[in-house]
């Protein structure tokens, strides 16, 4: 049978993987999640670890979207966006990095995005209509988006991106591929970008007359992809040994896609959420309440996110029993089940710099500012077994940051991005309201 996908804001607002791929949001602005989230079965773990990440990526994909797409379809479309490798870097016995930057863009983002931009021109192969691709980008996900897109036939990308609030080298990855891709440069936060995006889909008219879809992480197809990598980790370790994975935090779909994995059956002893001062989630699993707020700029400009719109999908995970015939959890419980089994650790830039220049010093090893910040949360918590920090964009893409604490030329910059240093880049300016936005859009 094919899954079916749920409102995080009404479960009995289901609907297939069509709608709940293209429309991105329901109307209700809840988040869609899979109905069924099972263990994969023993055949899968008697040989998982043989696999290659594209067939592990096939397999799981498989078990949680049931036969809503054919086999012979699914295999080809999952190997195609994950051809690039995702290898554990050994810092110390007990601590390993986890490289996500191995792709076409040089961030995690390449997990989600070239999956999605094959599973969204799948399901519209038929359509006949132009489909508007609206993202909102605090760093990475704007450039992995236009990457996977760009000149896709029967697409346009609108990228929304706060001005001043991505580095030289993001902003070139997103205003200078041109073609069927769009950059607004808002004068705003990224939390403004995010609502922006959020007001489109919200107007039901505007939304089916364009048909709109999203490539933030609110698409749960952006999720699934990024538990893939999850999988990959572990097997790279010996076996017996649960992983603690240190996850560097800003909307929270990262995490979100670790927490699938966990529900998947993966073996993992804990997570960590890692932020900087953009610490809502941490904040609330220290026992306080959850209050979003905006955003502030920090080096770690990915992360700089005051209202994460995967913590809904967060509660959901934590509200759904582990046995499926026991009754879901009131939202209250849910978080209180959350703030048992998830730590929430904030750091701020002068640690971040500290940090970055530490692990160079000792490892000769260059983290990004956001990776930084997942490596300060590692040295403060106490786990058994091995932790495992996620590593989330190349430290090229940085570079200001990264010559200011190691030197210039410490960090080589990859053809790919020094390629685009002397591109000019396009971008329209927007103000954050949503009226005026709406009225560009429409």
């Amino acid at each position: 049978m094919p899954t079916q996908f749920y409102s995080t804001n009404d479960r009995s607002n289901v609907q297939p993987l069509k709608e709940a791929v293209l429309r991105s949001l329901p109307a209700d602005r809840g988040l869609y999640m899979p109905e069924e989230i099972t263990p994969l079965p023993a055949s899968f773990w008697e040989s998982w670890r043989d696999l290659s990440l594209g067939e592990l990526g096939f397999q799981v994909t498989r078990h949680l979207l049931g036969d809503a797409i054919p086999d012979e379809d699914l295999r080809p479309l999952v190997e195609e966006a994950i051809n690039f490798p995702a290898p554990l870097y050994q810092l110390t016995d007990k601590l390993s990095v986890l490289e996500l930057f191995h792709g076409p863009t040089l961030a995690f983002k390449d997990f989600g995005a070239r999956f999605m931009a094959r599973l969204m021109g799948y399901l519209t192969k038929d359509d006949g209509r132009e489909l508007t691709v609206l993202v909102a980008t605090s760093g990475d996900t704007g450039g992995a988006v236009a990457s996977a897109f760009h000149n896709v036939p029967g697409t346009k990308v609108v990228i929304l991106y706060p001005k001043g609030g991505v580095s030289d080298l993001q902003e070139k990855q997103l205003t200078t591929l041109g073609g069927n891709i769009t950059a607004l440069e808002v004068s705003g936060t990224f939390d403004d970008c995010q609502r922006l995006v959020k007001a489109a889909f919200s107007d039901r008219e505007l939304s089916e007359r364009l048909n709109l879809t999203s490539a933030n992480s609110i698409n749960i197809s952006r999720l699934i992809p990024q538990s893939f990598y999850y999988f990959e980790a572990a097997r790279q370790l010996p076996e017996g040994i649960k992983p603690t994975f240190i996850v560097p935090s800003g909307n929270f779909g990262n995490l979100t896609a670790g927490l699938l994995a966990q529900r998947l059956g993966l073996p993992i002893e804990k997570f960590v959420a890692a932020t900087n001062t953009n610490d809502v989630v941490p904040r609330y699993l220290l026992g306080g309440t959850y209050e979003p707020r905006p955003s502030v700029a920090t080096i770690s400009n990915a992360m700089d996110v005051g209202a994460p719109s995967n913590f809904a999908r967060m509660v959901d995970l934590f509200a759904r029993p582990a046995n499926p015939a026991a009754e879901k959890l009131t939202e209250a419980d849910a978080l209180d089940e959350m703030s048992a089994h998830l730590q929430g650790l904030a750091y701020t830039d002068t640690a971040t710099r500290h940090a970055i220049r530490e692990v160079w010093e000792n490892h000769r090893y260059a983290l990004c500012p956001h990776t930084a910040v997942a490596y300060l949360a590692a040295k403060d918590i106490e786990t058994p077994g091995h932790k495992i920090i996620l590593s989330t964009a190349h430290p090229a893409k940085f570079l200001p940051t990264m010559e200011e604490e190691l030197g210039p030329g410490t960090v080589p910059i990859p053809e790919r991005l020094a390629c685009l240093t002397d591109i000019p880049k396009v971008a329209e300016s927007m103000e954050p309201d949503e009226a005026v936005f709406l009225t560009w859009l429409g």
